[in-house]
């Protein structure tokens, strides 16, 4: 996944955040941030798709995917660091030496893609040994 996509399962989470936040008045009309985010969300379905590059998001779709990404937690790491110990993944979290590196400078979309990754694979301590340290 390129570094400026996000992926279908964020724009449901953010739909859903949002639908939550701001409920619909009357039942039918949804709100502008969910129009927008649901906009995106169909184009992908028309496609078949699963990511879709930020670039493509409107304005105010993009603003409401990032109202919901300051909500996710930003890192991973659960404060167990086998990188530093020379490992090429990091088993407390999943993530590749690089990325814990980089991780500081990263955009919202390549964190989210690395979440995305490490959650799929379902390898590191935070999703099995150490999961009550990951507070989800």
């Amino acid at each position: 996944m390129s570094e400026a996509c996000i992926h279908v399962e964020d724009l449901e989470a953010a739909i859903n955040w949002w639908r939550e936040r701001s409920p619909s008045p009357d039942g039918v009309q949804a709100g502008p941030e969910v129009e927008a985010l649901a906009e995106a969300y169909a184009r992908l379905a028309l496609q078949r798709g699963t990511v879709l590059n930020a670039q493509d998001l409107g304005a105010q779709a993009l603003a409401a995917w990032l109202a919901w990404y300051e909500t996710t937690p930003d890192s991973p790491c659960i404060a167990i660091c086998s990188t530093a110990q020379g490992d090429p993944a990091c088993k407390g979290c999943g993530r590749s030496f690089e990325e814990v590196q980089d991780w500081p400078g990263m955009s919202p979309m390549a964190k989210r893609a690395v979440w995305l990754r490490i959650r799929a694979e379902g390898t590191a301590w935070r999703f099995n040994r150490y999961a009550e340290r990951s507070g989800r």
